[in-house]
């Protein structure tokens, strides 16, 4: 279940809070609607309660903060705005990548796909999809990682009447398997219809409070009470007359002999009723607090239908609504075929001391029923179970004794992929975008070298390279670079990873990944390019301009230095500060600024020399390097001397270390 108490957001200057002093609970087997008009503070409340706003109050899922849950992705799903991922990438691309990232089986992708009704646009790609199938695909990357909780924000946005029926009959299979919904909602005849439990707002403040019976009789909208001993009757005979005259009635049967008609007035209906010698007890317009903004058609779909509906309504504020629109045993049968997440869902502290007999009992069920949601307390999504996890209100507001304001809400950041080599692997080969910038290096460098040796006057390893001295860098550092940069410019333009969280994470796991798939990345790009070279100097000029050099050993570890170089300069930066244009400005910053400065530095007067340096490193450290090792030492160390390979590495070190700078202090904050 979802707890929520004294959520409040920072005031913006003169502006009063977007949200104040909401406490509100979303019981576990239930569906809880928030409502409220646009700018009511629907949106701020889910963004205070899944730590993405600064603010004051704390939220506990299952007894828990979010920020104390080890993967919040597997306790809460999350569907806010539109799917940010990379227009370019494939439906079923970008779900098998956040599949790589919540740690779970890749084959789960096809799953969820098959639970929303989008398998035949898997793959599509995410920025030719209509509103409608974006926000299926939104739905699918909340369940990705079958979580308990789901928290939507305006899921049914720009849903037809049908799929809004769908999605709702979906949430509230999700909820009758033990799971906890909680979706926001401008629309009290669809918070009505769809939800247990309706949370209004107004004016970011709680209004009311109420079973979605209750609500759907106190505050949903002008009615005519009626009471008949031939209720039954009258409500056809109205319902034919509306649809006959293609009115907008609704018709709901309540307990006993009593109607509720929307739509139509008194004198509609005693006409109805004296016409078919009907008798009429009670013939009275009802008008109850309308909530906020109710009736009025900015919420969404028009007040107008197709058809009026006859329907039953609940007899305690148990049942969901006051009419049967919405299939309730349609959408349960399609979520049992998905089979379950492999992952069990993590401990909650301090279980009931029963509790383990019946989650081994229920475990067995669920591998032969094949649910969807993971396992829960059935107690506790009864509602008969003491809450003993979730602390009590007077527990939470009393942290901080000296303030009567709840405590404060800090943003932090993301937890990084479970499988963090495996989701960029994933998400560099996703788009086309890696694979056009290698054919348009290979390109240009193959033009440049034929170029250079037309001209002449060209060293062998620049003409390999085709990097022409009045260029800082070759074309294949360049691109290598801007592929780094790429890796994290692009989490920050489309935020995958911070769809839940609001934030890219910083974590070593993530930079490390990032950093081995540039560098391979790189490689390959180094010695295709070289290749290619080679052999279009070949085809065109002959074997003469094709030829390895004499030192190819210390220019090959020269060349492949500075192609990974440039990538990790591309990473870091990028990921620094939050751009590609910005990590491919780092690359070229290299040979235009401290190359120049490194240069410099070394240009003077040397009195000594590191000669013998890795015969000394071999008696220091006692080492007794194999096949030769000093040579290679001797190679790396005379690359760095030089003033390219000296600048880069200084330039990483405080790209480096800039970095982890960054990575600290948003951990302390």
């Amino acid at each position: 279940m979802i707890q929520a108490f004294g959520l409040t957001s920072n005031a913006r200057k003169e502006h009063p809070p977007a949200v104040d002093d909401v406490s509100f609970e979303a019981r576990a087997g239930r569906v809880t609607a928030l409502l409220g008009a646009p700018g009511a503070g629907k949106t701020a409340a889910l963004r205070l309660m899944l730590e993405l706003q600064q603010g004051r109050g704390i939220t506990y899922f299952r007894g828990r903060p979010l920020h104390r849950i080890a993967h919040p992705s597997r306790e809460v799903g999350v569907l806010l705005g539109d799917v940010p991922g990379h227009p370019a990438r494939s439906v079923r691309g970008h779900l098998r990548m956040l599949c790589a990232a919540a740690g779970v089986p890749a084959r789960r992708a096809d799953e969820v796909l098959e639970v929303v009704g989008i398998v035949s646009l898997r793959d599509e790609r995410l920025g030719s999809l209509a509103r409608g199938m974006d926000r299926r695909l939104g739905l699918a990357c909340a369940l990705l990682s079958d979580p308990h909780t789901l928290v939507l924000d305006e899921p049914a946005d720009a849903l037809s009447a049908r799929e809004s029926r769908w999605l709702y009959g979906l949430l509230r299979a999700h909820a009758a398997q033990g799971g906890t919904v909680l979706f926001t909602t401008a629309d009290p005849k669809e918070a009505a219809r769809s939800a247990d439990r309706v949370v209004t707002l107004e004016q970011g403040r709680l209004v009311a409070d109420q079973g979605a019976g209750d609500f759907a009789r106190t505050r949903l909208r002008p009615r005519v009470a009626v009471r008949s001993p031939h209720a039954n009757r009258l409500a056809a005979l109205l319902a034919k007359e509306a649809r006959t005259a293609h009115r907008s009635v609704e018709v709901v049967r309540e307990d006993g002999n009593r109607l509720s008609v929307y739509g139509s007035t008194c004198a509609d209906v005693g006409e109805t009723a004296f016409r078919h010698d009907i008798l009429v007890h009670q013939l009275a317009d009802e008008i109850g607090d309308m909530g906020p903004g109710a009736g009025t058609p900015s919420y969404g779909e028009p007040e107008s239908i197709d058809e009026p509906r006859v329907s039953d309504a609940p007899s305690t504020a148990e049942m969901p609504s006051a009419s049967t629109d919405v299939p309730r045993a349609e959408p349960p049968t399609r979520l049992t075929d998905v089979p379950p997440v492999a992952e069990e869902p993590e401990p909650v502290a301090e279980p009931h001391p029963s509790y383990e007999a019946r989650a081994a009992a229920t475990a067995s069920n669920s591998a032969t029923n094949s649910r969807l949601v993971p396992l829960i307390d059935p107690e506790e999504s009864a509602g008969t179970r003491p809450r003993a996890r979730a602390p009590r209100a007077s527990q939470v507001l009393t942290a901080d004794a000296l303030s009567p304001l709840p405590p404060p809400i800090s943003v932090r950041s993301a937890p990084s992929p479970l499988r963090p080599l495996r989701y960029e692997l994933r998400r560099a080969a996703g788009v086309g975008t890696g694979f056009l910038t290698g054919a348009a290096v290979l390109v240009v460098s193959a033009l440049t070298a034929l170029l250079l040796a037309r001209i002449g006057h060209t060293p062998q390893p620049r003409l390999l390279a085709a990097w022409p001295r009045e260029l800082p860098l070759p074309p294949a550092a360049l691109g290598a670079g801007l592929l780094g940069a790429f890796a994290f410019g692009d989490e920050f333009r489309h935020p995958a990873l911070a769809a839940d969280r609001g934030t890219v994470p910083r974590r070593m796991g993530l930079l490390v990944a990032k950093l081995l798939v540039s560098a391979a990345t790189a490689l390959l790009l180094a010695f295709l390019t070289v290749g290619c070279d080679a052999e279009v100097l070949y085809l065109v000029y002959g074997r003469e301009l094709a030829q390895v050099p004499a030192d190819w050993l210390s220019t090959g570890a020269s060349w492949i230095g500075l192609v990974v170089g440039c990538a990790w300069a591309g990473v870091l930066a990028a990921g620094i500060f939050r751009s590609t244009t910005a990590g491919l400005a780092a690359v070229v910053a290299v040979p235009i600024l401290v190359v120049p400065l490194v240069h410099k530095a070394l240009a003077g007067p040397a009195v000594r020399t590191a000669e013998g340096f890795p015969m000394r490193m071999r008696k220091v450290l006692l080492l007794q390097w194999p096949f030769g090792g000093e040579r290679y030492l001797s190679a790396a160390a005379r690359v760095i001397a030089q003033p390219v390979g000296g600048a880069l590495a200084l330039s990483l070190t405080a790209l480096l270390c800039a970095y982890l700078l960054t990575t600290l202090r948003s951990r302390v904050r």
